[in-house]
């Protein structure tokens, strides 16, 4: 039997960890779930948004509590982005095919990083203005 033909289209579920090996797996699936998503161009995008915001708030001398409602707005950001990629591969997957709802799941998703990364950068813009004020 040649080796394409043993491999299954859908490979076997893995066995359920627990204890110290469960926070390997976890911490694995992570670093997994972050890779996928570095292939996603929005997030490298937000990421060198937020790479410059940084720089930008060393530039003016921001405050440390800035950096810090920063990173937590950063953080959110990209949770919401893994979010969102996570709902397009499922809709691509379940609906193969245009539908109405299909659409919305994504434009909902897309809409939801959207107004975080406006919130971020609105409170980017605020924090640097103030620094260039005081």
């Amino acid at each position: 039997m040649n080796e394409e033909a043993s491999i299954s289209p859908h490979p076997a579920k893995p066995d359920r960890k627990t204890g110290f090996d469960h926070l390997i797996a976890a911490a694995n699936y992570s670093r997994q779930g972050l890779r996928r998503l570095w292939r996603e161009s929005a997030f490298r995008q937000e990421c060198l948004l937020s790479a410059i915001i940084f720089a930008a708030f060393l530039a003016v001398g921001a405050p440390l509590l800035a950096y810090l409602g920063m990173l937590v707005l950063t953080g959110i950001v990209f949770a919401l982005e893994a979010l969102n990629t996570a709902v397009e591969t499922l809709v691509d997957h379940v609906s193969p095919d245009w539908t109405v709802m299909a659409r919305n799941a994504k434009d909902l998703g897309s809409a939801a990083v959207a107004i975080m990364v406006a919130v971020q950068s609105l409170c980017a813009i605020i924090v640097i203005l103030a620094a260039l004020a005081a």
